[in-house]
Formats: structure tokens, C-alpha cells, sequence
């Protein structure tokens, strides 16, 4: 796993809709807002690269110091953002494509509202197990 790792779902609206810090490094008390900064920062230049390229997976978008934002973008123009200082693209690649398969699920949920907060603990278990098998 990845020791620095933050991991957000985007909204059409640029609205976050989902956050969390998956990575296994000891947390900073600061580290939460740094790494929200950062992933907003680079919204910026995905929504260039994302009308330029057919694409889903952006790779690497962004970098801060030592850690890269890799991005994938959904048909719906929903971006799955992961802030990380590793090197493992095709497990970074493998990420995005399960939680977008867990999304989409939750997109079939007839009592979810689309664009609104996702706050199902099974959702949130899902997407940190798969973390700790890819990343």
C-alpha cells in the first residue's frame, strides 16, 4: 500500500461527494487539508485533459512536492481523484475501475440521489479494501 494515499470522488458540480484518506502513514494533524488542497488544485487541469482525450484513466494529472494526482474520469464526467506517492500505475489503474464498478452500483440505488454525499459504511469498507489490494 501506498504510504501516502487520499482518495475523492468529484461530483459534475466540482462538489466532493465521497473522501477518504486510505493510505498507512502516520497521519499528520495538518495532512487532511493539505491533501484536499491539492486534489482541488488539480481539478483545474482535469477539466482541460478531460475534454482533450477519450480516456477515462488520466494517469498522472498533477504533482506536489513528492506525491501525484492520478485521475479517471467517468462517462458522466465524475472524476475519481487518488493523491499518491507511489509508482504502481497498472494497480493504480485496477483501483479506479473497481470503484467505478462500486459507483456505478451505488448510482443504481434507487433512495441515492445522484450528485449527494455517499455515506453508505458498506461503500466506504469497499473502497478501503480494494486500497489496501491495489494501491
Amino acid at each position: 500500500m501506498a504510504n501516502t494515499a487520499c482518495f475523492i470522488i468529484v461530483g459534475r458540480n466540482d462538489i466532493p461527494i465521497y473522501e477518504a484518506e486510505v493510505g498507512s502513514a502516520a497521519k499528520r494533524e495538518d495532512a487532511a487539508q493539505l491533501h484536499q488542497f491539492i486534489l482541488h488544485a488539480a481539478l483545474d487541469v482535469v477539466q482541460d485533459l478531460a475534454w482533450t482525450t477519450s480516456a477515462m484513466f488520466l494517469k498522472s494529472v498533477d504533482r506536489f512536492n513528492d506525491l501525484v494526482v492520478s485521475v479517471y474520469v467517468t462517462a458522466g464526467h465524475t472524476r475519481l481523484m487518488l493523491l499518491h506517492d507511489s509508482r504502481n500505475e497498472d494497480g493504480i489503474k485496477s483501483f479506479f475501475q473497481e470503484v467505478h464498478e462500486l459507483y456505478i452500483k451505488i448510482l443504481l440505488n434507487p433512495l441515492y440521489l445522484p450528485g449527494s454525499r455517499i455515506t453508505s459504511t458498506h461503500f466506504d469498507t469497499k473502497v478501503r479494501a480494494l486500497a489496501r489490494k491495489y494501491l
